[in-house]
């Protein structure tokens, strides 16, 4: 097994007391403070996740947007730059190589950022397809990715002398005052939480300094830090995607009702046509939510049943900090004819938990 790589603040997480377990190839803090407590304080006041494991990547040269919307799902034609946009890079069967965010700099340079694993694979597609002129470069390692999220995010940034009155998935390059001096960082309103938040995108080497000033403002805001374990308990609440659960090589935006990031209109994308064509047949399964109604928490790889007839899998589950009650996303058969507010049973290690399937998100959203 190859070693897991380190963000550049491992030191702090440390001294934080955090926790750490391996995802996406990375060693990453879940927790310091409790999950329950971490996502609470992104629900009501504000909490700070280095998110610095996320994939980074510059497409740059003469038509580099168009290159980009030649590709990629998302019509980024419908943006300015100074704006991000939500999209996905699609093998030749529709499945989703990967989810990511595209940041229009300008026609001739739209930044990246994939999910860490990922990466690699979605560099060389791109590169595989694009022109001479075209450079597409891996940044992984030079920049960093801090996600301050929560009602009280403008406010620590505003204190900061940073931008927070952007539109939403607007971004803005600014300066950030450290005790080592002025460091730039790229400011976006945007997150995976559900609330008000923003992204922030300094240099690696920038980043502990960087960090040290947010996490400062963030605790006199009644803010923490938070993990990969309230991360995933937000995002599920949200019916958010996460890669390698409700979206994958194998399932499509069409099944995971993300069809909504597909410019359909575009002549050109991976995937156009395996996408069209289940687009008009309808697909074969489709994401929902289920909300157990008893005591009990499904988990990802749960069987899930209407009457006694297998219909699908749990993708991800979870015990919802806000509902206070078990949670699921699912891919259920759409031939069942199951719909919202039917009630299904999930197997949970053998033992049946009433569920009832609803459209997501479970909890309101506040971004």
């Amino acid at each position: 097994m190859s070693e897991l790589l380190a963000g550049p603040i491992a030191d702090r997480h440390a001294a934080l007391g955090a926790s750490f377990a391996a995802f996406g190839g990375w060693n990453m803090p879940v927790s310091y403070a409790g999950t329950v407590a971490e996502h609470t304080a992104v629900r009501e006041a504000v909490a700070i996740f280095d998110v610095s494991h996320l994939g980074k990547a510059l497409v740059s040269g003469p038509g580099a947007a168009e290159f980009v919307n030649s590709t990629l799902t998302n019509d980024l034609g419908k943006i300015v730059p100074g704006k991000a946009q939500y999209t996905l890079c699609c093998n030749s069967s529709g499945g989703v190589v990967d989810d990511l965010i595209a940041y229009l700099v300008s026609d001739d340079e739209v930044f990246l950022v994939p999910n860490a694993a990922n990466t690699a694979a979605v560099v060389a597609q791109m590169s595989a397809v694009a022109p001479e002129q075209i450079s597409i470069t891996d940044q992984h390692r030079d920049l960093a990715v801090f996600a301050v999220q929560g009602p009280r995010s403008p406010e620590v940034l505003t204190a900061l002398g940073l931008p927070a009155d952007m539109e939403y998935m607007a971004f803005v390059d600014a300066e950030l005052s450290t005790a080592d001096g002025n460091k730039p960082v790229r400011v976006c309103r945007t997150g995976y939480t559900g609330e008000r938040g923003y992204e922030l995108l300094p240099r690696w080497d920038d980043a502990g300094a960087v960090f040290d000033v947010l996490l400062e403002a963030i605790t006199a805001a009644g803010g923490q830090a938070a993990g990969l374990g309230a991360r995933d308990t937000l995002r599920t609440e949200m019916g958010y995607a996460l890669h390698g659960h409700e979206l994958s090589p194998e399932i499509t935006p069409v099944q995971a009702r993300s069809s909504w990031a597909v410019g359909w209109d575009k002549p050109s994308f991976f995937g156009r046509d395996a996408l069209l064509a289940e687009k008009e047949a309808g697909p074969a399964r489709r994401l929902y939510g289920l909300k157990a109604t008893g005591r009990g928490v499904p988990r990802a790889d749960c069987a899930v049943r209407l009457g006694d007839n297998p219909i699908g899998v749990c993708t991800s589950g979870t015990f919802s900090p806000t509902l206070k009650q078990g949670i699921a996303l699912a891919l259920l058969d759409t031939a069942s004819g199951v719909a919202k507010g039917d009630q299904v049973v999930v197997d949970v290690r053998g033992r049946d938990l009433t569920c009832e399937v609803v459209i997501p998100p479970f909890v309101p959203s506040h971004v």
